[in-house]
């Protein structure tokens, strides 16, 4: 039996992890198994990549005394999550053999941020969250983890994808290297004050495409031909699907509490989160690993379910609850920039299906019911995050088209020129355009369904940076 290291949040400390120690405890691991982390997060100096040097140094100090041996497995929370993964990109992501860790268990880990992390640099953060920290919130923290940061976008370069340009990077991850496991909750708070927080298809922090590490990524080339850009999907460094598991009992808090919930005593779920950590725990084979992938697959289906099945929800829960809870959703962090590689901040994405263009009553439910929320990060607009509801795009966007008309959702893009002498694509009269399909209602060999649901996508976008004519001439001598 492996020793347990469990590693909490921002603004939080290990000893939030009493119930969670004492539930492996009671199913066989002793105190000298067990081992809480704890790092500072609330003061604005220090950053996620500090902890996890930090971190290293420690367990070097602790293996090299004898008191922690290797392998160990990990425990994490919310942002635990990035301080692991760090850890391991950053001291192990040539040779993730040396890595003395060999299970990462991620209990709503932020993988891809928090929409709270904006309001937690806010005044309404500072009062709540800094009033007994001279103020300081953790901004570098906090900016880490504000939805699409630019800090995201280049850990997830380091661990999930092969960088643009190679053909080849080594796996972290996966098949004979460290097995995550990642379990999340889709019940959102129900006390007074947290209910301000609460977004559907989250945990009431953290968002569950935010929380899967299956991630994906594409790089849209509107350069080659302004007409048909070319599109450039990213190479994932694994191969397997990483376990995941969305629990409808769950909140950001109770995920870290096996013996405590949200549902009714007599629900069939009150011991499926014990039961899940003790399964990754117990994990011994690669073909073990995939196998819980599937399993856990079926779990995050049926939790899907509960939206359309009351007799389901019944069974679970004591009283009404909003089935848009539970709702599945795809998150895009979308990133501009031109060909020179410079940053583009002031841009603008709308979605619209065949023939609506110019608007009509499918497109606006589109923009108000499907795309839910669009967060431009605060650190580098040219980053931003959309916030989609896959749900409601199957079963009412799609349903509201002609039948007539192929069921299909496009994206364009315009951006507004950096000055007199300089536009974006070839237009100088009307400015920059580009308009692509991204998603299709039924795929086919020839159009991939590229949008995921519980799933956050990279996509890098780049347009070109066209100088008027007036900016260079030729003239006889």
């Amino acid at each position: 039996m492996n020793q347990v290291l469990i590693v909490h949040g921002w603004s939080d400390s290990s000893s939030s992890f009493k119930p969670l120690a004492e539930f492996l405890k009671q199913n066989g691991y002793d105190t000298v198994t067990l081992w809480l982390g704890d790092y500072i997060s609330l003061d604005d100096d220090v950053r996620i990549q500090d902890v996890a040097k930090r971190m290293e140094e420690l367990i070097q100090e602790k293996l090299t005394s004898g008191e922690l041996k290797k392998p160990f497995d990990i425990i994490v929370h919310s942002t635990g999550g990035l301080v692991a993964r760090e850890w391991i990109s950053a001291h192990y992501g040539t040779d993730t053999k040396k890595c003395p860790a060999k299970r990462l268990i991620m209990l709503a880990p932020a993988n891809f941020g928090s929409r709270l992390a904006a309001l937690g640099k806010s005044m309404l953060g500072r009062i709540f969250k800094g009033w007994n920290n001279w103020f300081e919130t953790g901004t570098e923290m906090l900016n880490a983890l504000e939805l699409s940061s630019p800090f995201q976008w280049e850990l997830a370069q380091r661990d999930l994808f092969i960088p643009e340009g190679q053909d080849t990077a080594p796996a972290l991850y996966g098949a004979g290297k460290i097995w995550p496991f990642i379990i999340t909750g889709s019940h959102v708070y129900t006390s007074t004050l947290r209910e301000i927080v609460n977004e559907d298809g989250s945990d009431g922090t953290v968002r569950v495409p935010a929380a899967n590490l299956n991630s994906r990524g594409v790089t849209i080339d509107f350069v080659e031909n302004e007409a048909e850009p070319g599109v450039y999907h990213w190479k994932l460094r694994h191969e397997e699907t990483f376990p995941f598991a969305v629990l409808p009992d769950r909140t950001h808090g109770s995920i870290i509490t096996p013996d405590k919930n949200e549902v009714k005593s007599k629900s069939p779920y009150k011991e499926r989160l014990g039961e899940l950590i003790l399964e990754a725990l117990a994990c011994n084979t690669d073909k073990q690993y995939q196998s819980i992938a599937d399993r856990w697959n079926g779990i995050t289906e049926e939790t899907a379910r509960i939206t359309s099945d009351q007799q389901l929800r019944d069974a679970i829960f004591s009283k009404d609850i909003d089935p848009e809870w539970f709702h599945q959703y795809s998150q895009v962090n979308v990133r501009v920039v031109d060909d020179h590689g410079a940053e583009v901040d002031d841009y603008f994405l709308e979605f619209f299906g065949p023939e609506e263009e110019k608007g009509n009553a499918t497109s606006i439910y589109f923009h108000r019911e499907v795309l839910e929320h669009v967060h431009a990060n605060r650190k580098n607009n040219a980053c931003r995050c959309l916030y989609l509801d896959r749900t409601d795009l199957y079963e009412n966007y799609y349903q509201m088209m002609p039948a007539n008309l192929a069921k299909v959702l496009n994206m364009s893009i315009s951006a507004t020129p950096p000055g007199e002498n300089i536009t974006y694509f070839g237009d100088y009269k009307r400015g920059a355009k580009g308009i692509l399909p991204i998603h299709f209602e039924k795929q086919t060999k020839q159009q991939e369904r590229w949008l995921k649901r519980n799933t956050t996508h990279f996509v890098k976008i780049i347009i070109p940076r066209t100088p008027k004519p007036d900016v260079f001439k030729l003239k006889k001598a």
